[in-house]
């Protein structure tokens, strides 16, 4: 705009020839170029004059003829010098150049470019505006974040996560245990793998219950049978059961070190199946001519070669076979929050396992020092520990806490309506249970640990007891080559228990296959005894199937117990009768009358396991199926004993005896029948549920 004013005030100027010429011998003579050129393109647009004889000259004569000088005879005329300036109105301008332009205003006033207005700039105007809004959105944004941290700070979601990320390893792929933290170091004997018999004729893995079953099935058929039994524990095979239940109730504290406990019925025993001289030195197994069995403690199997069929321990030394038997056991388990926390030491020190003798010493040692105790799990060992803790709490010194987020105790087996009942007997033992409850954080507050609840409630423990259930052992199946079921766990097995040839699986590693029931994997005692008892059988030349259904208890206390077979889950429809208990119906009644006294061995098992019941038996169960009678009913909401049937598809599936005793059989029975009943009232008297009341009524008559 500022050049077009320049022109057009310039071409009023040019109104005589003598100007004209004299512009023309400006551009000729280079004067200034860049203005002499913009004068020059004006010149041809815009500039005219007349000859003598008034014919217009016009910018042809310059084009045709650029380096004449038309009227050589006229003066030129010189015009002041402006320094051209490149400039923008919007813009400042370049360093170096003039804050005003000389141009216009110096030459003559008034002119065209004085009377238009000042330029202007609208978009400083826009751009402050704008720049004005973003800060404003920027300070709420700022002002959002400060307040969001601030109430996450209060909240405590910081507590755990700042302190313990730092210090999170790196944890093993899908593995979600705890590596055993010793109390103890692990003891070998013998002290070197070169006293261990290189070649065996039956290696057993692990020391376990299952592994005890079998090398007394072995024994039994093959008297001079030479067995090694390699475990990574520090103690000959031992019972697990007491350890949750009856051990907490020994007052002796000698006794209690020693590993003795006292049964139901009064009298004491060792934890152990046999005592240490009944087994042989690892370095004599194989010059005894009656054999024998050996057992090789603190050692560890790390890979099984089937095809060379010898055994890998963690030294390097193999041990060869003829026969093996796998039965690794499992672990027990933490939840996430649990497994994370664990990175921290403090915290570690104060969360607990419990699964062998040394975890038991460190609860036990833990539980003496403490106050307030946690134990996260409502299942069979969770329940069980907290009711033999309280108890053990005799004057009540101690707050025992037990948090899940099952509705009631042992909520996945049980109906909800026995579950709360059982929840209420939990309480009455001096448990102070919190259902529907989970923990999500965990933090070490320097005496002891405070957890962080789910109904937004914090807790403060001195130790926490982590027992929600545990995974099988089965590192050993990638470098053997060993199936693994993907949804179960456990290794696969064929009916006979066999993985691969002369390899047998027995106890809570073993998946196998339930022709009435489909694949299945047990964690219970019973399982262990008759997985192991039919493996030691079929090593020794036996061809049994596995068709047994093993049974398992939990007692809650002396006067609360129950046993249960088949599928036992509470998703399950279920039909139940109950009775009014008596007081011969509790675990501490019926073990008095067992002459070994252990509630371990009240259940007798079958010598073939396709023998269930008596004919009488099963003439009975053909009556229940015909017969039909009142519906089923409770003796009120007191669930003394009973009969809890789980149905599936209309067939029973699966049996719990509530304080009932020594009925197993029947259960059996009623499993492998595999018919639907028109009233299963009539079967549950088969149970003999009512025998005591009739007796008392009679008695009272």
């Amino acid at each position: 705009m500022l050049r077009i004013a320049k022109i057009h005030h310039i071409t009023r100027l040019l109104n005589a020839p003598v100007i004209r010429t004299s512009l023309v011998n400006i551009a000729n003579d280079g004067y200034d170029s860049r203005l002499g050129c913009k004068i020059a393109f004006i010149n041809r647009n815009y500039c005219s004059s007349r000859k003598g004889d008034g014919e217009k000259v016009g910018d042809e004569s310059i084009k045709s003829h650029p380096q004449s000088k038309p009227c050589e005879s006229q003066d030129p005329v010189k015009l002041k010098e402006c320094q051209p300036v490149s400039i923008h109105p919007c813009k400042p301008p370049p360093p170096g150049f003039p804050t005003k332009i000389p141009s216009v205003k110096q030459c003559s006033t008034p002119n065209m470019m004085s009377e238009m207005p000042e330029p202007t700039c609208p978009f400083d105007e826009e751009d402050g505006k704008r720049r004005a809004s973003y800060r404003k959105l920027f300070l709420l944004g700022l002002l959002f974040t400060a307040i969001t941290l601030g109430t996450v700070w209060n909240l405590g979601m910081f507590d755990y996560h700042e302190e313990n990320i730092r210090n999170k390893k790196e944890k093993p792929k899908s593995d979600n245990k705890r590596k055993q933290r010793q109390k103890r170091a692990i003891i070998k004997d013998p002290p070197t793998s070169k006293e261990i018999p290189s070649n065996v004729p039956y290696l057993l893995i692990g020391g376990g219950t299952a592994s005890f079953a079998a090398f007394r099935a072995i024994k039994s058929s093959d008297p001079t049978a030479k067995v090694l039994v390699v475990t990574n524990e520090s103690f000959f095979p031992y019972m697990r059961p007491p350890l949750s239940k009856e051990i907490w109730f020994n007052d002796d504290p000698e006794a209690v070190k020693k590993l003795i406990f006292k049964q139901w019925n009064g009298s004491e025993r060792s934890l152990f199946y046999e005592p240490d001289d009944f087994y042989t030195k690892c370095q004599e197994l194989m010059e005894n001519p009656n054999g024998g069995v050996a057992v090789a403690r603190g050692w560890q199997v790390i890979e099984v070669d089937v095809i060379a069929k010898k055994a890998i321990l963690e030294d390097g030394y193999a041990i060869h076979y003829d026969k093996c038997l796998l039965a690794t056991g499992a672990t027990p388990r933490l939840s996430p929050i649990f497994e994370v926390a664990v990175a921290d030491e403090k915290i570690a020190e104060k969360v607990k396992l419990f699964r062998n003798i040394y975890d038991f010493e460190e609860c036990m040692e833990a539980y003496n020092q403490s106050k307030t105790i946690a134990i996260v799990g409502g299942g069979f060992l969770g329940s069980e520990l907290a009711c033999a803790m309280a108890r053990r709490d005799k004057k009540k010194t101690k707050t025992i806490y037990q948090l899940f987020r099952e509705g009631g105790n042992m909520g996945k087996i049980l109906p909800e309506y026995l579950s709360y009942w059982t929840t209420e007997k939990v309480k009455a033992e001096g448990v102070t249970v919190m259902p529907k409850t989970e923990v999500i954080g965990v933090k070490n507050d320097g005496k002891g640990l405070e957890l962080e609840l789910s109904n937004n409630k914090k807790l403060h423990v001195d130790f926490v007891l982590v027992a929600i259930g545990v995974e099988p052992n089965t590192e050993l199946a990638e470098k053997s080559d060993l199936e693994v079921d993907p949804e179960l766990g456990g290794y696969l097995v064929n009916t006979e228990l066999q993985a691969r040839s002369d390899l047998y699986i027995a106890g809570d590693a073993a998946c196998f296959y339930d022709a009435r029931l489909g694949r299945r994997r047990v964690e219970h005692h019973d399982h262990a005894v008759v997985t192991g008892r039919l493996a030691g059988e079929n090593m020794t030349g036996g061809r049994k199937p596995y068709l047994h259904q093993s049974m398992f208890w939990s007692d809650l206390g002396p006067d609360v117990g129950f046993e249960a077979i088949g599928v036992v889950d509470s998703s399950l429809p279920t039909v139940a009768v109950f009775a009014k208990a008596t007081g011969r119906d509790h675990p501490q009644a019926v073990v008095t009358q067992e002459k070994e006294g252990l509630r371990s061995n009240t259940e007798e098992i079958p010598q073939e396991c396709d023998k269930y019941a008596s004919e009488e038996k099963r003439t009975e169960l053909e009556e229940a199926r015909k017969q039909s009678s009142e519906p089923n009913k409770a003796e009120g909401e007191d669930f003394g004993k009973g009969v809890i049937f789980y149905l599936r598809n209309d067939i029973v599936v699966g049996i719990v005896l509530w304080n009932v005793f020594n009925r197993m059989s029947v259960a059996r029975q009623v499993l492998k029948d595999q018919r639907k009943y028109e009233d299963l009232n009539e079967v549950a008297k088969l149970f003999n549920i009512h025998e005591d009341d009739m007796s008392e009524a009679a008695a009272s008559e």
